[in-house]
């Protein structure tokens, strides 16, 4: 194909997947009562799931008790005339995107599918769901661990008594669902890892010696996104570490089929 067919290609594969996400978001729309109510302001609730399990450990090992609160000391604000309009079809439209995750996938993989050998095209399904896997575990980790995590730290610091927290709708709202879609992109670090290792611009040998500088910028994250103490951040940092080791057992098997692959002649 020329370079215009494959802009053609991306260009028909970013349309399909842009009506899949509005479609997604007129199904999110229909649910959007649940979606805000259940779970968008699930974490502003002091009876939150995350909230009970931090309060336990609290008590147990005699660490910060706000998880504890049953009543979290802050109130959501619409400040403008459009505000809750605009929060409600931005909302859809992020659902709409999670729903159809799998389906962008696939429009992904029919784009570069042509580029692989027939032995590599039978891994579609293997891959869909795999990395479709990981962005929704990814989602899940960001909504019931760092979102609460990062609520609770961040209401519960203040400087003053007399400071208020009135808390706008789109700042609210905009941490929950960047946190959440963030979290599930980090998610996709192995499938990132497999492209990039294929490609040889990267090795597992690689990701070895730089092994001990990743795992302190994942303290140093874990850190910034939990409150300061031990046990939130060992929470944060474990799953972390588990893509990372996990990244580079994906590495080292992508590797070594290479190596056994260039000894073979390949037909496409």
């Amino acid at each position: 194909m020329s370079f215009l067919s494959h802009l053609e290609e991306l260009r028909w594969l970013l349309v399909r997947s842009t009506i899949a996400i509005l479609i997604g978001g007129v199904i999110a729309f229909m649910f959007n009562e649940f979606i805000f109510d259940t779970i968008i302001f699930g974490p502003k609730h002091g009876d939150f799931i995350t909230y009970q399990f931090f309060c336990e450990l609290a008590n147990q090992f005699d660490l910060d008790k706000s998880f504890c609160n049953q009543v979290l000391p802050f109130e959501i604000q619409n400040r403008t005339m459009d505000g809750q309009l605009s929060v409600l079809i931005w909302t859809c439209i992020t659902a709409g995107f999670i729903i159809s995750f799998p389906y962008f996938l696939w429009e992904v993989w029919k784009f570069i599918s042509p580029a692989l050998y027939k032995n590599e095209k039978k891994y579609a399904k293997t891959f869909i769901f795999v990395s479709s896997l990981l962005f929704f575990l990814g989602v899940l980790f960001g909504y019931y661990v760092l979102v609460p995590l990062s609520i609770n730290f961040l209401v519960n610091t203040q400087i003053s008594s007399i400071v208020e927290n009135s808390i706008d709708i789109n700042s609210y709202i905009g941490l929950v669902k960047t946190t959440s879609l963030a979290t599930g992109l980090i998610f996709e670090l192995p499938i990132i890892i497999f492209f990039l290792t294929y490609l040889g611009l990267i090795t597992d040998s690689f990701l070895k010696e730089y092994r001990k500088y990743a795992y302190v910028l994942i303290l140093i994250i874990a850190a910034v996104v939990t409150p300061p103490d031990v046990i939130s951040q060992i929470i944060v940092s474990i799953p972390m570490v588990i893509l990372y080791e996990g990244s580079i057992l994906v590495a080292k098997i992508i590797t070594k089929r290479k190596s056994i692959a260039e000894t073979k002649p390949t037909v496409k």
